[in-house]
């Protein structure tokens, strides 16, 4: 249980930081168009499953992108906007399972 929990805290912090360290202008474009975000997404999905993740561990990768740009990130489009009202009154069950949603979408 311990060494999940240190799993869970060290992708929250990768994820975050990545998310932080990315340019401005990356950022814009990937977040400008929901087209393109989930074209992003699906990138690092793919790159998760070439590494060996499974679906949960995916998921939690995704929620913790969704906690990042839920309260650092103005959505750009309807799309994101939608995404981050579901995003503020679901609970954490809810948003893992709109996680592993999102993780199907893309994948």
């Amino acid at each position: 249980m311990e060494q999940h929990m240190n799993n869970t805290n060290g992708q929250a912090e990768n994820v975050e930081q990545k998310l932080k360290n990315m340019g401005s202008e990356k950022k814009e474009e990937i977040l400008s168009n929901f087209d393109e975000f989930k074209e992003y997404l699906s990138g690092k999905v793919s790159m998760g499953k070439k590494m060996g993740m499974g679906e949960e561990q995916l998921a939690n990768t995704a929620q913790k992108a969704g906690d990042y740009l839920a309260s650092k990130e103005e959505p750009r489009n309807r799309e994101e906007k939608l995404l981050q009202e579901l995003w503020k009154v679901g609970t954490e069950e809810e948003k893992h399972k709109l996680s592993h949603m999102l993780v199907k979408l893309v994948g």
